[in-house]
């Protein structure tokens, strides 16, 4: 028979786990937030026949947004091309840059990318969000993040 106290040992940490697996996940960090933003102009180019980029979520047209949010980035191929989810690159316009991708490579796909549960701190945080189609047209787009408290 199972003593009383292992099983408060095992519902503890079934409830630790259960916890963890509904955590925010780190998009940008404090200390990355904290950095200088990035000299220069980010430039994009003009009229392009490459892919579309959309943030659909969070929704900055009310303002800024709380953190935990629904990070959702549409890709809209163009003449029958697909996209290369592999091509896709997220970097963090910080200096020095800060690449995302690896972060986010589980919520990319050819269609965008979607994570459920970005956390991001305090502030507007510029990403720049690279995606080639397959005939290697390349569409660079800056998405802003305006994080409020």
């Amino acid at each position: 028979m199972l003593s009383k106290h292992f099983l408060n040992v095992v519902a503890g940490l079934l409830l630790v786990m259960h916890g963890a697996a509904f955590a925010a996940t780190p998009l940008i960090t404090p200390e990355e937030a904290a950095l200088p933003a990035a000299a220069g102009e980010s430039l994009t180019r003009g009229i392009s026949r490459g892919p579309g980029v959309e943030l659909v979520s969070p929704n900055t047209d009310f303002g800024p947004v709380k953190a935990p949010f629904e990070l959702k980035i549409a890709f809209a191929p163009r003449g029958g091309n697909k996209i290369d989810p592999a091509s896709v690159k997220v970097v963090y316009l910080k200096s020095p840059f800060i690449d995302l991708t690896p972060r986010l490579q589980s919520a990319i796909t050819e269609t965008g990318i979607v994570l459920p549960d970005a956390s991001v701190p305090v502030g507007e945080h510029d990403l720049k969000i690279t995606v080639l189609d397959t005939d290697g047209r390349e569409t660079n787009s800056i998405v802003r993040l305006v994080v409020a408290q």
